[in-house]
């Protein structure tokens, strides 16, 4: 029988069995197709740059950053330099350049000056209770310590005049940790206390609100201990100098951390789940163990079961300055520092602030997302709190006056207003496009766009009981807008429509909605791609991908975590973050750079299965033809590994044999695998079977790949 090519239809297809998609792919991971055949992802490399340590600052337990990134931002100042926006869940950033410092410029929430009696030591120890009254913090917030003069029992004034992590004792106190013991105990001392914002969720989780622990919830410690040795971000075992005292099942808090365990022995936490609600990071031999009672923050559910969503950050230029808005809080901007090493915080826009933060009294004290919009200027707030009131409506939309972020009363001399949208329970996305703004609720989609005075601006609806998965899985490519949804994919190119996807049911029949607005979508311009980042059902974190190619109309996905996403022309490659808390680089080099020295990256493609004729006769494969190119690898011997793997019938498995069936193990060869390298011209082989899958796969450094048209001869040798 003469050679056979297996040249499959691009894109995969988990729509059916593998075998009524006979003549297509069907599993993959790190693959994509491009001009129709498969081959491998490019790789990724970590941004060099680190966190700015201006003597005072708290370094990040690992990564780069403090906090999982949800939001990237890039653009160019007019003194040329390309900065980079990032808004984590407990802090927000910029990055001068690629590879530069990543400055804190997290927006301060209070600030404090205590004139006596600031700090209570105990002698020996590193745990620093801090007196100040109302200071209105939770649990993990930071604090800047500074104006410490001398020594306060013992402790030098340069180890407290810095950043901590707050662990919340009560409404009046809390407690840090230094680095160096006090010699005394006692209480004395003055300082200034800058509260930055309070921080957010890494994910959707069942807490409290503001009703609760560090915002007036009843807490009182139950238990203390110390830490006898050092203890890392990810141990699950804990070991204390004596858990007397303490429940024999619970949570405890260390440093700002929350922490679940299962049961104790005379010296020993076991069962921990490390984070619960925070971020787990590694503590120092002698650290404080708390046990709360009545514990009601952060770390720990009230009775009455509040979800709280994590911490999504919103971003917009207005010129080169910068407005930005965590979700559900207020606007701040950051203004642009004529001297590019120097940083400031982002600063309130408020009646309250000073200097050109000022605003007028309408101005919005509490929004889910802003935005400049393109057509003249206008600062836009999406589900806001209205005029003279406090409560935030989730449907409301506002905006200032044109070019002007500071006036949003409405008057016959400007065109501040708002608008109401009548679909839904509350606005999730929005998205700036050519002609329109669109803005997505819980049950519509509508579009914005600018009429000039009087009305300013103008809404239609585009369609209702349609669905958003989150903020930020919304993407924008050749004027078409794509969008995942709760249960289907949408575009939008004038008209609103489903978007065909033959991996529908593979990947909302395995999705974790919960944890919806973790989701993101992104551009992938060199290679003509949505990408979606998703949940799977039983993951709390990011963990696989799909990927649209809209040039080609061709579906991919697998298996990757990544934060948030950005396709900018400023920069060279696709950026991401990672949970290791790292800024990379996409479809740069052919290696995962998150790791030093890089790992390879494992990518395999598999076909459905295939029949000789209609499954009649068993095939007898004894040779192959390979058929594809390693360019772009960077070692002398690039290989992949081709596999055969066949199968009596659809139900069985591959390269079992199927004991009714098949009774010797002369007529049935299970899988096999073959190296196939740069010069490798054929393959022989000996595989019977009466469905057949192919298979290529590699998990070498510094190989690249793509699959041309291998061809496999098989004949028809028997039916049983």
């Amino acid at each position: 029988m003469p050679l056979q090519k297996l040249q499959l239809k691009p894109g995969v297809n988990r729509e059916s069995t593998t075998l009524a998609n006979e003549g297509t792919w069907f599993e993959m991971d790190k693959v994509r197709f491009r001009s129709g055949y498969p081959e491998k992802l490019g790789g990724w490399v970590r941004d060099t740059g680190g966190y700015y340590n201006n003597g005072t600052s708290l370094p990040p337990p690992t990564g780069s950053f403090w906090g999982i990134c949800r939001s990237l931002w890039n653009w160019v100042n007019l003194a040329g330099y390309n900065l980079m926006g990032l808004g984590t869940n407990l802090k927000y950033y910029i990055q001068q350049s690629n590879g530069g410092n990543f400055y804190d410029v997290t927006p301060l929430r209070d600030t404090n000056v205590i004139a006596a009696n600031a700090f209570t030591t105990v002698n020996g120890s590193t745990t620093v209770v801090v007196n100040d009254p109302g200071y209105g913090a939770g649990n993990g917030d930071f604090v800047t310590i500074s104006g410490v003069g001398g020594a306060v029992n013992g402790i030098p004034a340069a180890a407290l005049n810095k950043e901590f992590r707050i662990t919340y004792i009560d409404s009046s106190t809390y407690s840090i940790t230094v680095s160096s013991p006090a010699t005394s105990s006692g209480t004395t001392g003055a300082a200034t206390f800058s509260y930055q914002i309070d921080i957010g969720q890494e994910i959707y989780a069942s807490l409290t609100g503001w009703g609760a622990g560090g915002y007036g919830g009843t807490v009182t410690i139950a238990a203390t201990t110390t830490l006898n040795g050092a203890l890392n971000d990810s141990a699950t075992t804990i070991t204390v100098v004596s858990t007397t005292g303490f429940a024999a099942s619970g949570v405890i808090g260390i440093e700002g951390e929350y922490i679940t365990y299962s049961g104790k022995t005379g010296t020993t936490f076991t069962g921990c789940t490390r984070g619960v609600g925070s971020t787990a990071v590694a503590h120092a031999d002698g650290t404080v163990v708390n046990q709360y009672s009545n514990a009601t923050g952060w770390g720990e559910s009230a009775t009455s079961g509040v979800g709280v969503q994590l911490r999504l950050w919103s971003q917009t230029n207005f010129g080169q300055d910068l407005i930005i808005n965590p979700r559900g809080g207020a606007l701040y901007l950051w203004k642009v520092n004529p001297n590019p090493t120097i940083y400031d915080r982002a600063v309130l826009l408020s009646p309250t602030s000073s200097g050109a933060y000022q605003t007028d009294a309408g101005c919005p004290s509490i929004c889910n997302a802003v935005l400049v919009s393109d057509a003249s200027r206008f600062v836009i707030a999406f589900g806001c709190n209205d005029y003279g009131l406090t409560e935030l409506d989730p449907l409301l939309v506002r905006w200032s006056d044109q070019e002007d972020y500071a006036t949003w009363t409405p008057s016959a001399t400007n065109q501040a207003g708002s608008y109401r949208l009548s679909t839904g329970s509350s606005i999730v996305a929005h998205q700036q496009t050519r002609q329109e703004i669109l803005v997505w609720t819980d049950a519509a989609i509508y579009s914005m766009q600018y009429l000039g005075p009087p009305f300013t601006w103008g809404f239609q609806i585009l369609g209702s009981n349609t669905s958003v998965a989150g903020p930020n899985a919304v993407a924008t490519a050749a004027n078409i807008t794509y969008w995942m949804g709760l249960d289907k994919f949408y575009m939008y190119s004038g008209r609103v429509e489903t978007l065909y996807c033959p991996l529908r049911q593979y990947i909302f029949g395995d999705i974790n909605l919960q944890q919806q607005y973790q989701f993101i979508a992104g551009t992938n311009e060199g290679y003509n791609e949505i990408w979606w980042y998703y949940c799977s059902a039983n993951s709390t974190v990011i963990d696989r991908y799909v990927v649209y190619n809209h040039l080609e109309r061709i579906w991919s996905y697998g298996n990757l975590s990544r934060t948030a996403w950005l396709d900018s022309p400023l920069r060279d490659f696709p950026v991401a973050t990672t949970y290791g808390n790292q800024l990379v680089y996409h479809e740069n080099g052919v290696d995962d750079g998150t790791t030093n020295p890089p790992s390879p990256i494992s990518a395999y493609i598999q076909s459905a299965d295939f029949n000789i004729g209609d499954g009649h006769n068993y095939g007898f494969a004894w040779r192959m033809i390979p058929d594809i190119t390693f360019d772009g690898s960077y070692v002398n011997n690039p290989q992949v590994t081709f596999t055969l793997r066949p199968r009596q019938n659809p139900g069985a498995n591959y390269s079992t044999a199927d004991t009714p069936t098949v009774t010797s193990t002369q007529n049935y060869q299970g899988q096999r695998n073959y190296t196939v390298q740069q010069f490798t011209e054929i393959i022989y082989t000996r595989i019977r079977g009466r469905q057949m899958a192919f298979k290529v796969s590699s998990d070498g450094l510094g190989v690249n790949w793509q699959l041309g048209v291998p061809a496999i001869d098989i004949r028809p040798d028997g039916r049983r």
